[in-house]
């Protein structure tokens, strides 16, 4: 496979708009939460915080876990947001989300009210969905698909 080859199959995507209302709204919870995070942006606790606490349930080192995480859903979701890479970022952040189920939220059940799953799950479907369908019509993959083509 050669660079052409392997950069049309990441941003082949489907003709249609169905997904950027995904996109735009995943993009913008993700980017919010890597915000709070990373900068302390949106009542978060930045990288200190998040890391001592990442680091008190087990995921260590907690500072690296910390911007690991904050990474993938800041940057992510920017990148959702443009419709840039959609299928590797949705992949990222799908296996994230996947980590904060089972290390976070799984023991308190579903709902959102208990600090259940219910949140991540949801964020983990669009991320899957987005990962197989692409960014649609209206991104920056299906316009560097086209340029390719």
């Amino acid at each position: 496979m050669n660079i052409k080859q392997i950069t049309n199959s990441i941003t082949k995507t489907e003709e249609s708009l169905s997904a950027l209302p995904l996109r735009l709204i995943a993009g913008l919870i993700f980017t919010a939460h890597g915000a709070q995070k990373l900068f302390a942006w949106f009542g978060g606790y930045g990288l200190e915080g998040t890391g001592q606490w990442m680091e008190s349930i087990g995921l260590a080192p907690g500072y690296l876990m910390a911007l690991m995480a904050g990474s993938a859903e800041f940057f992510g979701g920017l990148l959702l947001i443009v419709g840039f890479l959609t299928r590797p970022t949705s992949f990222v952040l799908a296996v994230t989300m996947i980590v904060a189920i089972f290390t976070v939220h799984i023991d308190n059940g579903l709902f959102m009210s208990n600090n259940g799953y219910e949140f991540g799950l949801a964020l983990f479907a669009i991320s899957i969905s987005l990962m197989f369908s692409g960014a649609g019509k209206l991104s920056l993959d299906n316009w560097v698909a086209q340029r390719l083509a």
